[in-house]
């Protein structure tokens, strides 16, 4: 049985539990993997559209492509928790349409969903959890706002900002989200907010004090083309590994050592007369 969405609730730092390790999971393979490295949830998130689909930002991607996504994780069959991101314009309209989305998204593999923003998202929040749906929210830099915020830029740097966005994490708790992601603030931002909440935070580029952290898959491997942002701390460099394997496959193929005869099937003796 997966990790459930209570279970995660449960895991505030304060009161003792160990901190919470998400990462970004987009595949079968990729989520086999980060499970058997014993990572505590999944997220499927809507960053596919800039780390596998190419795009610059998270606002090309479908519900659709979503639940593709989903189901592709679910396959893994992980120990880990699986928390879909709700992609732009999916919980914007309606909350009829909302619920109908993140109903796609579970019954795809996931979960719970995730979505994005504070106390604007009050209503979406009770509705789908009307739906007996778990969510998580996410607040300070929300990637599918970036259009109105000019760009990928840190939030809450200022008193007025930084008191907004407890606004919006207390209100989003009050709503019932279970857990809380917390993207490029402030340090001070990020503790403050994690102090004040009963639901575990889940940082990303929000310091050392939240009850948890979350990378994506492909920025902690190094598979990205992309300078990564200043919170990433890249554990390997996979990208380097595939194009030197496959490089020499290349080479192999070329110079007629690729396939050996270790690699080839036995013909049979009676083609051989």
């Amino acid at each position: 049985m997966s990790i459930s969405a209570p279970e995660i609730r449960s895991r505030k730092r304060r009161n003792g539990a160990s901190p919470i390790v998400m990462v970004t999971a987009y595949d079968e393979p990729g989520a086999r993997y980060a499970d058997a490295g014993g990572v505590d949830m999944l997220l499927v998130g809507d960053s596919v559209a800039n780390v596998v689909l190419g795009h610059t930002d998270t606002l090309h991607v479908s519900v659709e492509e979503m639940c593709h996504h989903v189901r592709a994780v679910s396959a893994a069959k992980p120990n880990a928790h699986i928390v879909a991101d709700m992609p732009w314009m999916s919980y914007h309209i309606s909350d009829r349409e909302s619920v109908r989305n993140a109903a796609a998204l579970i019954r795809a593999g996931a979960h719970s969903v995730k979505l994005e923003g504070g106390s604007v998202r009050r209503d979406v929040v009770r509705a789908v959890l009307d739906a007996e749906i778990p969510v998580m929210g996410h607040i300070g830099l929300t990637p599918q706002s970036v259009l109105a915020f000019g760009g990928f830029k840190v939030q809450g740097k200022t008193l007025d900002a930084a008191k907004l966005l407890m606004e919006d994490a207390l209100v989003l708790q009050e709503a019932g989200v279970f857990s809380m992601v917390i993207e490029a603030v402030p340090p001070i931002v990020g503790t403050q907010i994690t102090q004040a909440l009963d639901v575990p935070t889940i940082g990303i580029g929000a310091g050392p004090d939240t009850d948890g952290q979350v990378l994506v898959f492909h920025d902690l491997l190094g598979l990205t083309n992309r300078k990564p942002a200043k919170f990433v701390r890249q554990y390997a460099d996979i990208g380097k590994a595939i194009t030197d394997a496959v490089s020499q496959y290349a080479s192999d193929v070329r110079n007629g050592s690729f396939p050996s005869e270790s690699e080839v099937y036995a013909n049979p003796d009676e083609l051989l007369n």
